[in-house]
């Protein structure tokens, strides 16, 4: 069951967390240039959940950890500027894409873990 308070925009950020995953293979099959551009729109459509992601319960906690997760997608959008950015390196691409993962990672345990206390609470 969806709780009330939060948002639905959790399946369009899994779109964009897949195509950017997607970008992150591409490399050993097509040129440079396509994985740039699905790395970036990965990115972006990521953020553009995020960002409409809201929850508005009375939990500031859980209201905390979902404010996390569009960090995350700051951190993926850093990452592919370093694609195209011409002094960019492919470690900073790979050092923003690890951050924005813990972010992730972490968020992804941490939110059904506090919506599971929550409403074993009542």
């Amino acid at each position: 069951m969806k709780d009330k308070y939060y948002s639905s925009m959790d399946g369009l950020a899994s779109v964009g967390l897949i195509v950017f995953m997607v970008a992150l293979t591409l490399p050993k099959w097509q040129p440079v240039e396509v994985y740039r551009w699905v790395a970036a729109c990965g990115a972006l459509i990521l953020l553009g959940a995020r960002i409409f992601t809201r929850y508005t319960g009375p939990d500031i906690k859980l209201r905390r950890l979902v404010r996390i997760q569009m960090w995350s997608a700051i951190f993926f959008c850093a990452a592919s500027v370093f694609l195209f950015v011409p002094g960019g390196t492919l470690r900073d691409f790979i050092a923003f894409t690890l951050a924005g993962a813990a972010i992730q990672i972490y968020t992804s345990i941490a939110i059904p873990a506090r919506r599971k206390k929550l409403s074993a609470n009542g």
